[in-house]
């Protein structure tokens, strides 16, 4: 079997510092309890490994629990400075993790807001980033989904739209374009981060070099779902995989597989679908 690896895939930048933090903090424990503000990032294997070396999940439900003797990290995704607030009153550590990119969206969406404009941001609504960028405009927002929501809006003079990061670069523009047919001075901040266009991308150059693709990551990680998604619309077959058990049988008996993953994908996993890809395709024993 011939597999052939996207030139592109796995850990983007945001999310290595975001475990690497995790795996700092884990180290130096001391005792300490080390909670991260929601799941790290969105990858059950990954949070399995964190959560066996001790840590620990806090939601908004549960801040309560962090005290002078806690560190939380706050995820790639971010969080509220109402949430922020709480946590530094309460005397635990914060490591802030938060991507640059959204921290970016964040200042934006703050300084925006304080200006006059109304805030809309391109995303998915329940989505982490969303809910921490909503907070530097003090919720008063209003999110879409797709351009037949931006259809039905009517814009003020002075709006700025904002995309989630993991946001469908094609949806964006669509909604870019709908809605500036309604305000042409309306302000687009595209903050797609370039890690999932690059991933999006290097799929695009394997397109047609094998039967089927594995798309590697998190069932609920919005980029690995669009990854998934573009790899449909490229490939005979796809398939969303989260670990080496879900590989089904029809790809054993195929001459060629392309392999690509999500942002947070770890590299270990990568290699371990490879691997027993290989070998069960070749009919040699997996111990």
């Amino acid at each position: 079997m011939k597999i052939i690896r996207a030139k592109v895939l796995g850990y983007c930048m945001g999310v290595r510092r975001a475990v690497q933090s995790a795996e700092n903090a884990l180290a130096e424990q001391n005792g300490n309890k080390i909670f991260t503000l929601g799941p790290l990032i969105h990858n059950p294997c990954v949070l399995k490994n964190l959560e066996e070396k001790g840590l620990k999940i806090l939601d908004e439900e549960n801040l309560y629990l962090a005290d002078s003797k806690s560190t939380v990290i706050i995820r790639a995704h971010g969080t509220t400075p109402s949430v922020l607030q709480t946590l530094e009153t309460s005397g635990a550590k914060v490591l802030d993790a938060t991507c640059p990119r959204v921290h970016l969206s964040q200042k934006r969406a703050a300084e925006y807001y304080t200006k006059g404009y109304s805030v809309i941001i391109a995303g998915d609504r329940n989505h982490g980033e969303v809910v921490s960028i909503s907070g530097y405009a003090r919720n008063d927002v209003t999110v879409i989904e797709n351009h037949d929501e931006a259809e039905k809006m009517e814009l003020n003079e002075k709006t700025i739209l904002i995309a989630q990061t993991t946001f469908s670069p094609k949806e964006f523009e669509k909604i870019v374009e709908v809605l500036k047919s309604k305000n042409e001075k309306i302000v687009v901040l595209n903050s797609i981060c370039s890690a999932t266009l690059e991933r999006q991308n290097a799929l695009k150059d394997i397109a047609g070099l094998a039967q089927g693709i594995l798309v590697i990551g998190g069932k609920n990680s919005a980029n690995t779902r669009r990854l998934y998604e573009t790899a449909c619309t490229l490939f005979e077959k796809a398939l969303l995989i989260q670990n080496e058990s879900e590989i089904t049988e029809d790809f054993f008996a195929m001459e060629s597989v392309a392999i690509t993953a999500g942002a947070s994908t770890p590299d270990y996993v990568i290699d371990r679908v490879e691997e027993f890809l290989s070998r069960k395709s070749a009919g040699k024993s997996i111990n």
